[in-house]
Order: C-alpha cells, then sequence, then structure tokens
C-alpha cells in the first residue's frame, strides 16, 4: 500500500478531549429534547432518559479504554471488532460506519447547522427551493449544509494541527458557553418556574398524540422510553471518534482512555444541567398551534428548536438569537470533529484491502485526503436524501448494534488473548459491561418492535455488508493470483 506521508504524533490530552467532548456536542442537545418530551410527556420522565444516557455512555466509555488501550491503532472500533471476531465484523462495521453512522451523522450535523443558521439569515430555510426538478428539490437548507461539509473537509486536509486547533478553539468555547447557559439559566429562574420540580404532573407521563396527550404507565411506559432514547443516545454519540485516531495521539495507550472518560462524564453532565435548564425555562406540554414559545411548550417548540425556544423564555425575544449562534458554533465543532477522525476508518480498511485502495494512502501533511473527500462526498448525498429525523434513527439503530459488540470485544479479547498488555482495564467488569450490553438490547427490540420503517431498513444495511465482504475478498484473492506483488501495495 503506498503512502507518500505518515501520521503525526500531535494530539495530547487536552487535544483528545477536545476531540471527544466536541465530537458528542453537536446539534441533539437543542433539538432532541421535543420529541423525548412528546414520548413521555413529563419533566421527571425527560430527566430520567437523559439520566440513563448519561450512565449508559460513561459505562460504555469506560470499557472501550480496555481496548483503546490494548489496541492504540488508526481504526478504533473496526480494529476492535476485527480482532475480537473476524474481518468479517471489522468490515461490517466500516461498512456500516460509511454508508450510514460516520456520513449519517455529518449529514445531520451538517443540516442542523443550516436549519439554526436561518434563524439569522432567513433566506437558510427549507422553504427556499433553489432548484426544482418535479422529482427532486434543492433547498437552500441543502446548499448551506453541503458548504459546510466541503469547507471543514478541506481544513482536515491541510493536516492534523489545523484540524486540532479548529476542534480546540470550537469545543471548548461550546463548553464555556453551556456552562453559562446552566449558570444563568438556574439562577435567572423565578420562583413559579422553579415550582415545576413538586407539580403534580413532574411523573405524570404521557404521549403527545393528535387528539391530545395520552396516558403512559407501566410497559407502555417502558416502550416510549426506549423510543424516545433514540433522540438522547444520538446527542450523545461519537464520543468513541478519537479512536479512530490513535495513530496521532501522544501516548496513546493512557491518554486515549483518560480522554473518553473525562470527555463523556462531561459532557454527559452538561446535557443532564441543560435539560433542567428547559424544564425551568418552558412548560414540557404544549400544543401544536400554540401562538408563542410558552403555549408550545417543550414538546412542540418550533422546528424543534427547544434551546432557542428556552432562552426566549427566560430572557425574551431579544435574546432568542444568541442560542442560534451557540449552536451554529457547536454544529460546527462538532462536524470538524467527525470529519477530522471518521476518514481513519476507511484508511484503516484500505490497508486490510477491504476498501479502495487509494483512501489507504496518506498526504504529504500526514492525513488521509483522498479518504476524507470520500467521506464528503457520500455525506453531502445523504444531505440531499434524507431527513433529520431519517437520519437519526438508521444512525442510532446501526450503531445499538455495534455498541453491544464492541463492548463484548472485552469480554472475547480477554478469552482470547490474556496476555496482551492492558495499561487501563474494564472499571467493574464484567458486571457494568453486562448491563450495558442488556441495555441496548433492550432499546434494540423496541426499536425493532416499534419503529419498524427505519429500525428495519437500518439492520438490512448492516446485513448488506456479508455479500459485499465476500465478494471484495473474492475480488482481491483473483487480484493477487494474478498479481502477487499487488499483496504487498
Amino acid at each position: 500500500m503506498s503512502s507518500r506521508g505518515h501520521f503525526k504524533k500531535s494530539l495530547n490530552l487536552f487535544d483528545s478531549a477536545a476531540i471527544t467532548m466536541g465530537s458528542m456536542i453537536g446539534s441533539g442537545i437543542f433539538i432532541v429534547s421535543a420529541d423525548i418530551a412528546r414520548n413521555v410527556g413529563s419533566p421527571g420522565w425527560l430527566l430520567v432518559i437523559w439520566g440513563i444516557t448519561l450512565v449508559m455512555t460513561v459505562l460504555a466509555a469506560v470499557s472501550y479504554g480496555e481496548l483503546a488501550g490494548m489496541l492504540p491503532h488508526v481504526g478504533g472500533i473496526y480494529v476492535y471488532l476485527r480482532e475480537a471476531y473476524s474481518p468479517l465484523f471489522g468490515f461490517l462495521y466500516g461498512w456500516t460506519f460509511f454508508l450510514v453512522i460516520q456520513c449519517g451523522t455529518i449529514a445531520a450535523v451538517g443540516m442542523a447547522f443550516a436549519k439554526y443558521s436561518g434563524v439569522m439569515i432567513p433566506w437558510i430555510s427549507a422553504d427556499n427551493t433553489l432548484l426544482n426538478l418535479g422529482f427532486f428539490k434543492f433547498n437552500a437548507t441543502q446548499f448551506v449544509s453541503i458548504l459546510m461539509i466541503l469547507f471543514l473537509t478541506w481544513v482536515n486536509t491541510r493536516g492534523i494541527k489545523e484540524g486540532k486547533r479548529v476542534q480546540n478553539l470550537f469545543t471548548y468555547s461550546k463548553v464555556l458557553i453551556l456552562i453559562a447557559f446552566i449558570i444563568v439559566g438556574i439562577y435567572a429562574a423565578k420562583a413559579s418556574q422553579l415550582s415545576v420540580f413538586n407539580s403534580s404532573d413532574f411523573w405524570s407521563a404521557s404521549r403527545a398524540e393528535e387528539g391530545g396527550q395520552v396516558p403512559l404507565e407501566g410497559f407502555s411506559l417502558l416502550i416510549a422510553i426506549g423510543m424516545a432514547m433514540v433522540g438522547s443516545l444520538f446527542a450523545a454519540d461519537a464520543w468513541y471518534n478519537l479512536t479512530y485516531t490513535s495513530d496521532e495521539v501522544i501516548n496513546p495507550k493512557k491518554t486515549i482512555a483518560r480522554s473518553l472518560i473525562i470527555g463523556t462524564f462531561t459532557v454527559c453532565l452538561i446535557y443532564f444541567l441543560v435539560n433542567v435548564v428547559y424544564i425551568i425555562a418552558l412548560p414540557l406540554r404544549g400544543i401544536p398551534d400554540g401562538a408563542t414559545v410558552m403555549e408550545r411548550g417543550i414538546q412542540f417548540a418550533k422546528e424543534d428548536r427547544v434551546a432557542t425556544a428556552a432562552i426566549y423564555g427566560i430572557f425574551g425575544q431579544r435574546t432568542e438569537i444568541l442560542m442560534a449562534i451557540v449552536v451554529v458554533i457547536s454544529t460546527f465543532g462538532c462536524n470538524n470533529g467527525i470529519i477530522l477522525s471518521g476518514a481513519r476508518v476507511t484508511y484503516a480498511m484500505a490497508h486490510d484491502r477491504l476498501f479502495f485502495k487509494r483512501t489507504g494512502d496518506l498526504s504529504e501533511k500526514g492525513v488521509p485526503s483522498f479518504a476524507l473527500w470520500v467521506q464528503a462526498a457520500w455525506s453531502m448525498i445523504l444531505c440531499l436524501t434524507g431527513t433529520y429525523s431519517q437520519l437519526l434513527d438508521y444512525v442510532i439503530f446501526a450503531a445499538l448494534i455495534f455498541y453491544i459488540l464492541v463492548i463484548f470485544a472485552v469480554f472475547m479479547l480477554r478469552k482470547k488473548h490474556p496476555d496482551w498488555d492492558r495499561p487501563y482495564r474494564a472499571f467493574g467488569f464484567p458486571i457494568i459491561p453486562a448491563i450495558y450490553i442488556a441495555a441496548c438490547l433492550l432499546i434494540i427490540v423496541i426499536l425493532l418492535v416499534y419503529k419498524p420503517l427505519f429500525t428495519w431498513p437500518g439492520l438490512a444495511i448492516v446485513l448488506s455488508g456479508v455479500p459485499v465482504y465476500y465478494l471484495w475478498r473474492r475480488r482481491q484473492n483473483a487480484k493477487t493470483l494474478s498479481d502477487p506483488a499487488d499483496a504487498d501495495r
């Protein structure tokens, strides 16, 4: 495999934590609470869902730390699955990662960036059609999201140092802004707003439907929680992206595990407290055609922009645009982290001769430039073909399958390779990893049964990789037989 450059050890603990946190904090925290509120209908259960997400994400991070320290190689999860199971499992992850998980997230965050930019620049709107061919429409929101993806891809082709500078600036800026939002939001709350915690409706669960609120309890409440967690898990997703850049991390055996734990805990705690501000600032239940932000509530915030509605509820309309600026900053930094790290997976696959050969080349600046542009191309296509919510459903269901496989890989590798060096060992093994796996399995079953429109196709995408894998291997084997020297290229 030819390669003009080489990876550069440039990411310290500060940089690595920025990639972890920056990849997590994107658009989800500012939007998905509306859908969660429609599913569970009470402030208490909204916070429970975010609390469960916090615990699940941190539990996963402490388990991933063992794998990252043991196998600090570019490609992250792809490498873990390949070593724990077989090259087929690694390929299935890489296949799904490229088609749905990574590029779908890039597209979804790009669309959210454009949507919030529309608060400041009304021209940027899904209603502003730039091209109408009848069977295909291209609007201003899609146009801006594509421009963002192109620009950030170009930045990251300039080298890892350029990428990390953008990441550090935007990550730590949005973390400080969110902390300020939490402090100011709680401090500015009136006594009447704080009374929500003592309200009789605090734990009164219901689902919002056209006919009104449908009460939930028992099994129906469990189902609603499972369905609602699609949003919170999406908001907390991409925390593992740092593992894809392992060859560029300084002292990766220790730095990666520490960054994962620090980053995931910090972000998830911020997410939980942001939602505390939401339920202080706005009534959770609302009516779809409400005339004001208070009448619409969290459930029916305009275009699901809960954060914008919340700051309006606290300070009035004049400050509404401030939250839109925050979200634009957040999504910009989030997509930079995702774009920076994601192309390293296809690079690793190419070196195993399981992806296009050129994606395994490094530029003179030490980055997989061609892989970055291939990633950008598919992400832009997804911007044109799917809505934010559709992409979200595809991303989370496919990701959950591999979350389970990766956490179980801790068990597999301890059995297969007990002698491998483990600078960090998974906390609470085997109980904590087992709890995480069980929780993910429960959510998967609920989504398969109750959200089949996108989950079954998501499963089909994963399984479609099986014949592709064998066809690809057959093709590569045939090339090796016809030209043995190809095996060394």
